[in-house]
């Protein structure tokens, strides 16, 4: 089938933000490839207006209110395994891109580059494709693999320090003592590469890790 006659691969595009959901569907009205057939501002609208479309591809916002993408990509890809969903982030070393890709996501899609190729990354995810840089892929390797990832009780120990819990506090909350919560910190502030417990949690929000 020529381009021609080959039907547009049917979009639907998720994110919070007006104007990038504008400019992504000013982007799309751009190519005859592409149609845009739904919009959703948060991850519990993805589901719904997915389940009504049918969309070929999603392009899936990470950090929304009420719902998070990563969230909504578990929802949808469990309702339907063969959905083609491509995670729309602003940073590809994020731990909720990782956490999207590991859920079932095909791609990512950094939002600075979506002008210039949201059309081949939408066309290669689908014809059936993949496509994930090198450094990712890396990335991924060390997720399956936890060499310096933070463990579950290492995330929750930082969670309650970013919401100004002492060691003393955090450590009466979680029912040990104080020493195992210097132990978890000296080991957080180790896979960081973090200066201190505020630089800890500096990167641990920058990098979504508070947040999957």
């Amino acid at each position: 089938m020529d381009e021609g006659s080959a039907k547009p691969v049917r979009m639907m595009v998720v994110d919070d933000h007006p104007l990038m959901r504008d400019g992504i569907a000013a982007m799309i009205a751009c190519h005859g490839q592409l149609a845009l057939v739904a919009e959703a501002e948060n991850g519990l609208q993805a589901i719904e207006l997915y389940r009504q479309h049918r969309p070929d591809v999603v392009l899936m916002d990470l950090q929304m209110p009420v719902m998070s993408g990563t969230d909504a990509i578990a929802a949808i890809l469990q309702a339907d395994p063969a959905a083609r969903i491509i995670a729309l982030t602003t940073y590809s070393g994020d731990a909720q891109v990782m956490r999207a890709l590991r859920l079932g996501a095909v791609s990512y899609l950094l939002k600075n580059t979506a002008r210039t190729e949201l059309l081949e990354c939408v066309l290669n995810v689908h014809a059936g494709g993949r496509p994930i840089s090198a450094d990712v892929a890396r990335q991924l390797a060390v997720f399956r693999h936890p060499g310096d990832a933070l463990t579950p009780r290492e995330v929750e120990v930082l969670r309650l320090v970013a919401n100004g819990n002492s060691n003393r506090r955090a450590s009466l909350l979680l029912g040990v003592t104080e020493d195992t919560v210097k132990g978890h910190m000296k080991n957080i502030l180790s896979k960081l590469a973090a200066n201190d417990r505020t630089h800890a949690v500096t990167i641990a929000l920058n990098r979504g890790i508070l947040g999957v």
